[in-house]
């Protein structure tokens, strides 16, 4: 073979060499083009299937029922299914944790609340999530109040009677409570608000002195009070409204800013001397840390849209629920003030969880 032929053979080999080294360099450019592209197609594409929305209690309370409702409301803008699951535990703790540890996907929705993500950090600092650092919240679904009720043969017609009486007999009041339910979280701020507190340390106050009963759950605590057992308690206001209604139980305040529509005749803590007095029951949606802001908005828009419902409007304040401020930010700052305040009240109160 002569030097000119070989020269060419191995200019060719050369040049086919690079020709496939540059092939293989845009075939990987392509596939990961590919790859980063997928992301984006199914955030166009979200929904394709059906949506997971975990609500952390048994079926059955206010909570399910919660969670159904927007559930319904959101397969109807979403064109797909929202099927809820029920996994409860550890007071809504269990199912909160896997929704955050779920795929950030936008098809496990989580319903956020009070107890497992503000009542609960007060009483377990070691949670396995941060209900402000690990969620995307989208908006808030409803807020109720809690109703202080009293057996109608408490000689208090009021609720300024009845503090009266309180720093007047300290310690001769006693009341009934399910340790960390909302009504016990509303009778510890009370205390201390009628009290005098201040700070988070626990030497530093000096609460109004009431004696508390435990249960293990409202229905015998109401049993309870409605026998005359106990004089008094924290109760939802839908739990509530029948037993006031038929003259069993006698309402003197609610724990919300505003007069409930249930109670329209019941002042509120806060216009009864106490400024600012606020403890609610609530619930809103919330996604996994992550999820594609396009998904988030989509499913913050339908949410918002289904709660500007005048039937949904309707359908709460016929059970004394409110639907709250709507959107993202109003819901992610909300959160972030509760988690603060239970989570003070609850080291004032040095409760500890089981």
């Amino acid at each position: 073979m002569s030097q000119d032929t070989m020269r060419v053979r191995r200019g060719f080999l050369k040049t086919a060499a690079g020709t496939g080294a540059s092939m293989a360099a845009f075939v990987c450019v392509a596939a990961a083009a590919g790859l980063l592209a997928l992301p984006a197609q199914a955030q166009t594409d979200y929904p394709s299937r059906p949506i997971k929305l975990i609500v952390p209690f048994p079926a059955g309370g206010t909570s399910d029922v919660m969670g159904r409702m927007i559930a319904e409301e959101l397969t109807k803008a979403l064109k797909q299914p929202v099927v809820v699951e029920n996994l409860g535990g550890a007071g809504g703790v269990i199912g909160t944790e896997k929704g955050a540890r779920a795929a950030p996907d936008g098809y496990t929705l989580i319903q956020t609340g009070v107890g497992q993500n503000a009542v609960a950090h007060g009483l377990n600092p070691k949670l396995g999530y941060d209900s402000n650092k690990d969620f995307v919240h989208i908006t808030q679904v409803h807020s109720g109040p809690n109703v202080l009720v009293v057996h109608p043969s408490a000689p208090f017609n009021t609720f300024q009677e009845l503090i009266a009486y309180g720093k007047a007999n300290p310690g001769k009041l006693s009341y009934g409570y399910v340790p960390a339910a909302s009504g016990h979280m509303a009778m510890e701020l009370l205390k201390q608000t009628v009290g005098t507190c201040s700070g988070v340390k626990k030497e530093n106050c000096k609460p109004l002195f009431m004696v508390g009963i435990p249960y293990r759950g409202g229905g015998p605590m109401l049993t309870d009070i409605l026998g005359g057992q106990i004089p008094l308690m924290f109760i939802n206001q839908d739990v509530a409204q029948p037993h006031i209604k038929a003259g069993k139980l006698r309402a003197l305040a609610v724990t919300s800013l505003a007069r409930n529509p249930l109670f329209p005749d019941v002042p509120t803590i806060h216009e009864s001397g106490y400024p600012g007095f606020s403890a609610l029951s609530w619930s809103g949606l919330s996604l996994p840390k992550g999820t594609p802001k396009p998904i988030v908005d989509k499913i913050g828009a339908a949410a918002v849209k289904a709660m500007q419902s005048p039937a949904i409007r309707a359908r709460m304040e016929a059970n004394g629920f409110v639907v709250p401020p709507q959107g993202s930010v109003e819901y992610t700052q909300f959160v972030a003030r509760e988690l603060d305040r239970w989570t003070r009240v609850i080291k004032i109160a040095g409760i500890k969880g089981e």
